[in-house]
């Protein structure tokens, strides 16, 4: 089983903050890579209640079934390759394949004939090693919305939080409260 803790830090910016993260990590349109997040849950919401996200992540041709979870220092993350026609499967008929990921929802009970694609974020992705960690940067679109945001993966939650923070002052971009995407997603589909 592929499993990994996830650690990291976010933040949203504005289009001008982006910009300038761009030319402060020499970051070129070429370095962006398209990605489409194809994002389930329950008509319920069990995974959300329990803070979990489901999603299939599209790019360059390949599939990865991901299932998220709280962890004490991140997310716990259970991935699942898949090949083209498994993702369709999924994503067209809603047919969970045997695996991982499958294992884990039944292991948080959550109805698999309840899963329900509820639809897709697409992000421009740019990523760059910096300082033992890696520098994501986003630029995403779904239901007719747009943001910018800034990611820091890290193996060390406490060294990457002060190198997190140390970057966001140095070029004085202040820190937002940042949702994942899926929150971001949901927010943006069931507002009132």
């Amino acid at each position: 089983m592929s499993q990994n803790i996830e650690i990291e830090f976010k933040n949203l910016l504005t289009e001008t903050e982006f910009t300038l993260l761009k030319e402060f990590l020499n970051i070129d349109e070429s370095m962006f890579v398209k990605q489409d997040n194809h994002y389930f849950d329950t008509p319920q919401f069990l995974l959300k209640e329990r803070g979990c996200a489901l999603r299939i992540r599209a790019k360059n041709g390949k599939y990865e079934f991901t299932l998220k979870e709280p962890h004490s220092e991140g997310l716990l993350e259970t991935n699942q390759i898949l090949t083209a026609p498994e993702a369709k499967e999924i994503l067209e008929n809603l047919h969970i394949k045997d695996g991982p990921v499958k294992e884990r929802l039944v292991s948080l009970h959550i109805p698999l004939e309840q899963l329900t694609l509820f639809g897709t974020l697409t992000t421009e992705r740019a990523e760059k090693v910096f300082e033992d960690g890696l520098i994501v940067l986003d630029y995403s679109t779904y239901l007719n919305q747009y943001d910018y945001e800034l990611e820091y993966e890290v193996h060390d939650y406490q060294l990457g939080k002060e190198r997190f923070e140390r970057l966001l002052k140095q070029l004085d971009i202040p820190q937002r409260p940042t949702d994942n995407k899926i929150r971001r997603f949901y927010q943006a589909k069931f507002k009132d």
